[in-house]
């Protein structure tokens, strides 16, 4: 290694890719207190807010296990045939097919705008939902939910990475989703303290339940405008910054020293095509799919299991919300290990088989007590896997574009897992739903065997970086290799 790689310190140089010098700041070395001062105004300015959407997103997207059970499966009449998973299954078509095109405007309109105006938007559709008499309705109002949250995951993970150097990225990506993870777990609680408004204004439960919720979405939609902060690049552009020039300038040195790009490149449909060539960046997709399969699974389906087990209406919801408690301590812890051993691969393995251990617990145990212990298992697996394939994908890229195109398509085949969790759990295989919690156990199974394989790759060319061997440059940097 080279001295001049020495000289910048290893916290903020992981991998030791060499910058421009774009400053006197990172010329002459930020001091490392003042830096995590930042990068503390940072994370109390950008990550709150974001939660505070993407839990609403995510309670108005899986509402329908705690609707279903609360009478909508009667009102709608949604036990014939497959009326039930298809309600399910249509948000997924246009949240998979809007995914990429969304994040080529982020960066042009502004994530203030555009993130808080599709919040807006999914919060109106819901509230609509509260009022609808024909399933067939229900089924158009998913498909707009789908089209306006397509938008919002994506353009998070996006804006969160690009502020952050590589080794610091699952830790605020796991807090991220954990914490959104934990107040969807608590929805159920709330979908039953609602479910007790049945009958005033005439209105159902189940209807109060998607009234109250998108009316919630509304309110933190319209404080996500304020809030919600722009790329580093673009600080000083388009509203008033809540750093000043200097913070910003060792932000973008901090980048610069971890992967050489603070400053976004042009990004042209040509330029997506080059990206979507790349053969890893459809891995890392394959294996975000494996991993929401399990959370979308027990997200719509755990209410129902847990009241075929012969739990009450309200207890069903209260049991729902336990297991996510444990799940965000595991996670949480793993990721801060994962980020302070500097290696991905081996703990989403670990999380890839506490799902398998979990699901084969509650799939063929014929005791409810051991069932049920098996979805905290497999949920504290699941809810580490989805910010650490997240991060395993960010760690490896380079460049704003590829960054952009990259997390679109991953999280877009995250809706095909969706789509997945919602058709493997048959209305007939009901209430245990076995062949469900196989398909899921063998999607697992998937993830295990292409991190395997990622994993030889990568070791791979590692030793040919180090040995000088390569035929070209790791995602076109002479210095960067590939988090293992």
């Amino acid at each position: 290694m080279s001295s001049e790689k020495v000289s910048y310190d290893e916290a903020s140089n992981p991998r030791g890719v060499t910058p421009p010098q774009t400053s006197s700041m990172a010329e002459s070395g930020a001091d490392l207190a003042h830096e995590k001062k930042i990068i503390r105004k940072v994370d109390i300015r950008l990550l709150p807010i974001l939660v505070a959407v993407y839990s609403v997103a995510v309670v108005d997207r899986t509402n329908m296990g705690s609707a279903a059970i609360a009478g909508m499966m009667a009102d709608l009449k949604l036990k014939i045939g497959s009326r039930y998973s298809i309600a399910l299954l249509v948000f997924f078509i246009p949240y998979f097919i809007f995914e990429l095109p969304s994040n080529l405007v982020l960066r042009r309109v502004g994530p203030a705008i555009w993130l808080s105006s599709i919040a807006f938007s999914w919060g109106v559709v819901t509230i609509g939902m509260g009022f609808i008499k024909d399933w067939r309705i229900l089924v158009f109002c998913r498909v707009l939910l789908g089209f306006f949250e397509s938008r919002f995951l994506p353009g998070c993970v996006y804006l969160i990475s690009s502020w952050y150097v590589r080794y610091e990225v699952q830790q605020r990506l796991a807090g991220f989703y954990l914490l959104t993870s934990i107040i969807n777990g608590f929805s159920s609680i709330l979908a039953y303290g609602l479910m007790q408004m049945n009958g005033i204004q005439g209105l159902a439960g189940w209807r109060w339940i998607l009234i109250i919720e998108g009316v919630i979405t509304v309110a933190i939609a319209l404080l996500a405008y304020i809030f919600v902060v722009d790329f580093p690049d673009k600080l000083f552009q388009r509203r008033k910054p809540f750093l000043t020039a200097s913070e910003v300038e060792i932000i973008k040195s901090r980048i610069n020293r971890d992967r050489d790009d603070s400053q976004a490149d042009p990004i042209t449909w040509g330029i997506v095509a080059h990206h979507l060539s790349d053969w890893k960046l459809w891995v890392y997709a394959l294996i975000f799919m494996s991993a929401a399969v399990p959370p979308y699974a027990l997200a719509y389906f755990l209410p129902i299991i847990l009241k075929g087990m012969g739990y009450s209406t309200g207890m069903s919801q209260i049991l729902s919300a336990l297991p996510y408690i444990p799940a965000v301590v595991v996670g949480f812890t793993l990721a801060w290990w994962a980020d302070k051993s500097r290696l991905r691969a081996p703990f989403i393995a670990l999380g890839a088989l506490l799902v398998i251990a979990g699901l084969s617990m509650t799939a063929f145990s014929s005791h409810h007590s051991v069932r049920y212990f098996g979805v905290f298992v497999c949920l504290a697996g699941a809810q580490n896997n989805v910010p650490a394939v997240l991060a395993y994908q960010a760690n490896n890229i380079r460049m704003n574009s590829k960054r952009s195109v990259g997390t679109a398509l991953q999280i877009g085949f995250g809706a095909i897992g969706g789509v997945f969790a919602s058709t493997v759990f048959r209305e007939k295989d009901a209430p245990g739903y076995r062949n469900g919690l196989w398909a899921t156990i063998g999607t697992q199974f998937l993830a295990l065997l292409l991190l395997a394989c990622m994993t030889v790759y990568f070791k791979k060319k590692n030793r040919q970086h180090k040995e000088g061997t390569l035929d070209k440059l790791l995602e076109n940097h002479s210095e960067f290799t590939y988090t293992i």
